[in-house]
């Protein structure tokens, strides 16, 4: 089965709308089931959630596609999107003078009602997906991936940059690390927990969901095909890259400036034509009310009114096409304006570039940021004190050999809970923007990364006033 990256690294590139329908069809379950879960059962709002998700994965490809895995994102963005919703809900409800609340359960529309389970479900489900995300990120995406994705910890370890056993020893600690989490929250910690999570925490979509969210998500991201905004999309990525690319631009802007112009032309010239079947209408409307009120025609008469008659009803459909072409003409004139306002507002190459090293530098210092933490889980919580530590977590040597171009540890060997915004890694060497500035990414002890911008080049001022540790010499 072809990887999750590699599907969203080829819609990133291409606009392949069938990798995207991969995804949504592999993805559907998990993300729908999560929002029913969230919005009190109601499915058109988990439904809304699923493609708002699914719109931001599209929207996001190119800076996912890095990803092993899209389940703990995916399962986090349904997260934050139900709450958005649900507030949006609750300020129009109470907008409209509605205190009282939708029923949880009952009358629950027959596409979102959930099969009765087993007692211990009916208890963990309320508090499930709060529960999860009290879960470091990296527990979160073991038991999504184990008992959401009923994967096997080979598996499991596959997507996890693991091998097998330490797959199987990193979901039973996060495991207790959930059954913890719904102590706190006053639920019995049951002994049950991973078969009941493995039965019930994904159940099935409505059928044909995934084809409907794949075309709305595609819409609403604007790549879908045959939308104006998906030829703009892919202009704006390739001109970012190639300077023959942007004569390219300039060319499709001449042809755009010409075809307003054939349409200018085209409206002055039906505008003309209207205005002399508005002066033909009058006049035979005229003839004709005068041939009305004769009391007898002769035949030849009638025969002429008759024909009168004809021409007037032909004219009236001519003036009805004619509006509905102005209507036409007003629609496609404010695409071509749209398109040459977004052509205009492209990055020059040069900024491309740097912005693609920006990203490239972030995921960077996020991804060893995340093996750092998976480290220090198992070596009593402290960070790493060389690449050396992390290697297996980085997926290899090679990798390691990669990161270790661009990115430098700082404060090797602190714990990483008792110092959370203690500096941990930065990027080698600053870059400057086209622009003048210079950019340098740091990342911090709670897993978080950040740019930092000076016009000078000089960081170390700002370095210092982060140092709130200082290691042991020997560290």
């Amino acid at each position: 089965m072809t990887p999750d990256s590699e599907l969203l690294a080829r819609f990133a590139r291409t606009n392949a709308e069938d990798a995207f329908a991969e995804l949504v069809k592999r993805h559907v379950n998990l993300v729908y089931s999560a929002a029913l879960r969230q919005v009190a059962g109601d499915a058109h709002l988990a439904q809304d959630v699923a493609q708002t998700v699914f719109t931001d994965l599209a929207r996001k490809a190119g800076a996912l596609a890095r990803r092993e895995s899209l389940t703990g994102w995916l399962y986090t963005s349904a997260h934050f999107a139900a709450a958005k919703i649900i507030r949006t809900e609750t300020r129009r409800r109470d907008r409209e003078g509605n205190f009282m609340r939708e029923p949880t359960n009952e009358n629950v529309p027959e596409e979102g009602r959930v099969t009765p389970c087993a007692p211990d479900w009916e208890t963990l489900r309320p508090a499930l997906d709060a529960a999860m995300h009290e879960l470091k990120e990296a527990d979160r995406e073991a038991v999504l991936l184990r008992y959401f994705e009923n994967r096997p910890f080979a598996e499991v370890g596959a997507k996890l940059g693991l091998n097998e056993n330490a797959a199987r020893m990193r979901v039973e600690r996060a495991l207790e690390k959930l059954r913890t989490a719904f102590a706190r929250r006053g639920g019995a910690a049951t002994a049950a927990l991973a078969s009941v999570l493995s039965a019930n925490a994904v159940t099935l979509a409505p059928a044909g969901l995934a084809a409907t969210l794949t075309t709305a998500s595609l819409v609403s991201a604007g790549t879908g095909t045959f939308t104006l905004l998906k030829i703009m999309t892919m202009t704006k990525l390739k001109l970012g890259l190639s300077a023959l690319v942007v004569a390219g631009a300039a060319t499709a802007l001449v042809i755009q400036h010409q075809a307003q112009g054939k349409l200018r032309a085209d409206n002055a010239s039906l505008t003309q034509q209207l205005a002399q079947l508005q002066t033909d209408n009058e006049s035979l409307s005229n003839r004709l009310a005068a041939a009305s009120n004769s009391k007898s025609l002769p035949k030849d008469q009638f025969s002429e009114l008759l024909k009168l008659r004809g021409e007037v009803g032909l004219l009236r459909r001519q003036v009805d096409e004619i509006g509905k072409l102005r209507e036409e003409n007003g629609r496609v004139h404010n695409e071509l304006a749209a398109a040459t306002q977004a052509l205009q507002s492209l990055p020059s190459p040069e900024q491309a570039l740097f912005n693609k090293k920006r990203i490239q530098a972030v995921n960077d210092a996020k991804q060893i940021g995340l093996a750092m933490r998976i480290w220090a889980g198992d070596n009593n919580n402290q960070y790493p004190t060389n690449f050396d530590n992390i290697i297996n977590e980085l997926g290899g040597i090679t990798n390691a050999m990669h990161f270790m171009e661009n990115i430098e540890l700082m404060n090797a060997g602190i714990a990483n809970e008792q110092y959370p915004q203690m500096l941990t890694l930065r990027e080698i060497t600053p870059r400057q923007a086209p622009d003048g500035k210079w950019e340098r990414i740091y990342g911090f002890a709670d897993g978080s990364v950040q740019t930092i911008t000076s016009n000078e080049g000089n960081f170390e001022n700002w370095e210092k006033q982060q140092q709130q540790y200082n290691p042991p010499p020997n560290q």
